[in-house]
C-alpha cells in the first residue's frame, strides 16, 4: 500500500543511518547529501537520462519495511517523478522489484510500504536498496528528490539486524522466567 501527504512513522525506526548512499548523478549544489538533510526547502537533482537511481547500500542484510520519499510538484513540476520503482537484493546483479508506484501530483510525503510486496508479506531483507526514477511528470528529464527516510520496524526482536549477536533479543515469557537469578 501506498500513501501520500503526512510522513508515516507509526511503530517504525528511520534505518537510512546505517546505510552508504549513492545515486546515478547530481546537478553541482545538489548533491546526494541534500536527500538526507531533512530541510524540505533542499533537493537532490539529477543530471542526465533517465532512469535516475538511488542506492542504498547495507552491511548486513537489513529489513526494510517502507521507503518514504518527499515531493513537491507546484515547485518541482517537470522535476517531480510520475513512476517509481523500488528495487531490492544483495547486489546490483540480482536486483528484484519491490514496488512500482504512479506518484500523484501533490506537495507531500509518499510512503511505500514494502510489506506489502509480492511474495512474502513481510519486509524484504535487503544488502542493496534501490529508488529508481522511471519517469517525471510533463516528460521532464531530470529529477528532484527533497527528502528520502527508510524505515523498519520498531521492534529490535522484527528488525533482526544483528544476526550474529551472541545474545539474541529472547522475549518469551518462558525464556524470561529462565533469565531470573534465584
Amino acid at each position: 500500500m501506498t500513501t501520500q501527504g503526512e510522513l508515516d512513522t507509526h511503530d517504525k525506526v528511520e534505518i537510512g543511518r546505517l546505510a552508504i548512499w549513492s545515486v546515478s548523478t547530481a546537478k553541482i549544489g545538489h548533491g546526494l547529501h541534500m536527500l538526507r538533510d531533512n530541510n524540505l526547502e533542499t533537493y537532490w537533482q539529477s543530471d542526465g537520462p533517465q532512469p535516475h537511481f538511488v542506492n542504498m547500500q547495507f552491511e548486513k542484510k537489513t529489513p526494510v519495511q517502507q521507503v518514504s520519499f518527499y515531493n513537491d510538484h507546484k515547485q518541482d513540476e517537470s522535476y517531480t517523478p510520475l513512476k517509481v520503482s523500488i528495487r531490492g537484493g544483495t547486489t546490483h546483479h540480482d536486483l528484484k522489484e519491490l514496488a512500482c508506484v504512479d506518484v500523484e501530483e501533490i506537495t507531500g510525503w509518499v510512503n511505500i510500504n514494502l510489506e506489502d510486496a509480492p511474495s512474502s508479506g513481510r519486509a524484504p531483507r535487503v544488502f542493496l536498496l534501490q529508488l529508481a526514477v522511471i519517469s517525471n511528470y510533463l516528460n521532464g528529464r531530470d529529477t528532484h528528490i527533497r527528502q528520502l527516510k527508510l524505515f523498519s520496524a520498531r521492534d529490535r526482536s522484527r528488525l533482526n539486524l544483528d544476526e550474529d549477536d551472541d545474545d539474541p533479543p529472547f522475549t518469551s515469557p518462558e525464556y524470561l522466567r529462565q533469565t531470573i537469578i534465584r
